[in-house]
């Protein structure tokens, strides 16, 4: 099994911050959450493993704190 990679392995980490948020501009609420949905199916299939992404998703549940999404990493 795979562990689950959480430190930043982007060469440029507000590039890729940037082209989040780039992607959800000008998008109404609906749009925004299904932009969202379609982008985790998408990398979840490219992570390919069903144990890591478990890993994932533990770790996203745990920034959870009232409605509040604190970043893991």
């Amino acid at each position: 099994m795979t562990d689950l990679q959480t430190d930043s392995r982007f060469a440029d980490p507000d590039s890729a911050y940037r082209l989040l948020i780039d992607a959800h501009r000008g998008l109404n609420d609906e749009d925004s959450a299904a932009l969202n949905s379609a982008l985790i199916l998408i990398l979840a299939n490219h992570i390919g493993d069903s144990a890591v992404l478990a890993q994932a998703i533990a770790l996203a549940k745990t920034t959870l704190t009232a409605g509040e999404c604190k970043a893991p990493v």
